[in-house]
């Protein structure tokens, strides 16, 4: 049976007259990368400080590992580790001293903990870096160090803040692949980004947040079967007649089709076989064509449906 590591349950947290979260219930499983996603001002990071402890909430409780979370429950936070959007190092420190740093504010026995620290600083691929100073590392390199510091007590439950913001691809991949490394060796993550085709890629299970609340939750699969457009279908095709595009709209899970006189456009619905369908009555009438392609939903097109806003419409 899967142990529930994160259960919040009809958390409300009001700043005045403003519902930051709005009976807000989520659970999560040991083992998942769990995406957690919302426009700004949507809750997430509210969510998040409350689930630290770090922010009161009005009504509501949180469960972290099967015990109520609160601001002195050290042996619950031990086990947590957290990679914020901002950089959180010292400028005074180098990569090695501040992954040390963190790592002792956790694990007190030298030898235990230096073991830790040379760990994560090869999990990160900082090990050329180890006497560089902050100020003297790359956008991407940085971010990597934030991981590194966070990690470095091996906890068992961490939460990511939008750590590829502002990096290269090449540290982009890096630090994706090591999330994914962590959850193989058994850590469960919180995953918040702005960035779709990377909570597509790694994350076993979504949240979308809207105004407090959560609006849609499921497989990246599941959200996408939520949505009107589940497929869409484009045929490269010349002088299609009015009646072939009233056979096309009149075929199963079809509710949408456009035509310019050189790109056929089909837009379904839940069904399956559509290509197959709508290439069949081409077919019949002896039409040619050329390129043919068919598209499923991403996740953004699922995150748009929903909520109705773009990424970044306004600030958190």
């Amino acid at each position: 049976m899967e142990k529930t590591v994160v259960k919040i349950d009809n958390l409300v947290k009001r700043y005045g007259e403003l519902v930051a979260l709005d009976h807000f219930s989520l659970e999560i499983k040991e083992g998942e990368i769990f995406g957690l996603l919302g426009p700004n001002g949507s809750g997430k990071t509210t969510t998040i400080n409350c689930l630290l402890s770090l922010l009161s909430f009005d009504k509501g409780s949180i469960e972290i590992f099967g015990k109520k979370m609160t601001p002195v429950s050290y042996d619950i936070k031990k086990d947590i580790g957290v990679i914020m959007q901002n950089v959180v190092v010292s400028e005074e420190l180098t990569v090695y001293e501040n992954i040390d740093y963190f790592c002792g504010l956790y694990i007190t026995d030298k030898k235990l903990r230096k073991q830790y620290v040379e760990e994560a600083i090869k999990f990160v691929g900082l090990e050329e870096f180890t006497k560089f100073y902050p100020k003297k590392l790359s956008g991407g390199l940085l971010r990597r160090l934030n991981i590194a510091c966070g990690i470095a007590h091996k906890p068992k439950l961490i939460i990511l803040d939008e750590p590829t913001v502002a990096v290269d691809p090449q540290s982009r991949n890096k630090i994706l692949e090591g999330i994914q490394e962590l959850n193989k060796n058994g850590v469960t993550i919180i995953y918040t980004s702005h960035y779709m085709e990377e909570v597509e890629q790694i994350c076993t299970r979504i949240a979308i947040m809207d105004r407090g609340r959560k609006v849609a939750e499921g497989t990246k699969d599941e959200l996408k079967r939520m949505i009107k457009n589940t497929e869409t279908i484009s045929i490269e095709a010349l002088g299609l007649g009015e009646d072939v595009l009233a056979e096309m709209r009149a075929l199963p899970h079809v509710y949408d089709v456009k035509y310019d006189e050189k790109l056929l456009v089909i837009s379904c619905s839940g069904g399956k076989h559509n290509l197959i369908r709508a290439l069949e009555v081409l077919q019949k009438r002896e039409l040619g064509f050329g390129r043919v392609y068919s598209e499923l939903p991403t996740l953004n097109e699922v995150f748009l449906e929903i909520t109705g806003k773009a990424l970044r419409d306004k600030e958190e």
